[in-house]
């Protein structure tokens, strides 16, 4: 959990070093996807993968997260979609998971 802080940030200031303050904020705040989580039962399991299982967490999801990151209006909350989408894949595949959906 403590990556999806530290990662954006990494990112903002490396990125976007005139306005990395706010590139975080806007990355950090793309972390409500998580709520899907809130439509399964149970909410929290540890040893499901949220990739390809949560709705914001599927692929055409993640595709669209990907457009989003090209667009410049759109590249920061495309990139915080990504970065959180990457370290639940990460960690999926440190539990073992395959992220294939």
């Amino acid at each position: 959990m403590l990556l999806h802080l530290l990662v954006p940030g990494a990112a903002a200031r490396w990125g976007f070093p005139e306005r990395w303050q706010r590139a975080w904020g806007i990355m950090l705040a793309t972390m409500v996807v998580d709520l899907d989580h809130l439509l399964a039962t149970p909410i929290f399991d540890p040893r499901r993968c949220s990739i390809g299982f949560h709705p914001l967490h599927a692929w055409p999801c993640i595709a669209a997260y990907l457009l989003l990151a090209v667009f410049p209006k759109t590249r920061l909350i495309g990139m915080g979609l990504l970065i959180h989408m990457i370290l639940d894949g990460i960690d999926c595949l440190w539990m073992g998971f395959s992220a294939v959906g």
